[in-house]
Formats: C-alpha cells, structure tokens, sequence
C-alpha cells in the first residue's frame, strides 16, 4: 500500500455492523486506531467528524437494540454516546 496513497490504517479500522466492533481488532468501533485515523481525516473539521459520528451513533442505536437479546443486553445509550461523539477534540474558538 505504500506509495499508492491510500491510508492504510483508514480503510481497515472500519465497523463490523451489526455489532459495531472494528473490523481489525475486534475493539468496539471508533477503536483507538479508528478515532485516530478519524481525527486525522477530519482535522480542522470537528463539525463535520461530529456530524459523521453523529449519524454512526444513531444507527448504531438501531443495530444494537435489535440485535437478539440472547447475544447480550442492549448498550446504554449515554456509553454510546461516549464512545461514538465524546471523544472528539472540542472545537477552537477563533
């Protein structure tokens, strides 16, 4: 991949839908390398990365609440929240 100008990382710590896990490492999705190649692709654009994030957690709700109860109990909506939106940097004020 070198060379080509692809991100290597960025296309493989993508979500593992329905159970939002990444696809590399099994860590729940955005894991430490997504968040990072996240914050990298989106830098100077914490709206824009809020918004995709945004739209991720609302599906992510979708997915995980009508995954089949005998797999594990439903995520508590504020730990999601967390761990899809509350990690991203706060944005600078000019």
């Amino acid at each position: 991949m070198r060379g080509s100008g692809a991100k290597p990382s960025a296309a493989l710590h993508l979500p593992l839908r329905p159970l939002w896990i990444c696809r590399i490492d099994a860590y729940p999705w955005p894991c430490a390398d997504a968040r990072l190649d996240l914050t990298n692709g989106y830098r100077d654009k914490t709206i824009n990365l809020t918004l995709f994030l945004a739209s991720q957690f609302v599906e992510a709700l979708d997915d995980l609440y009508t995954i089949d109860p005998a797999i594990g109990q439903p995520p508590d909506p504020r730990v999601l929240y967390e761990r899809f939106i509350g990690w991203v940097p706060a944005r600078r004020t000019r």
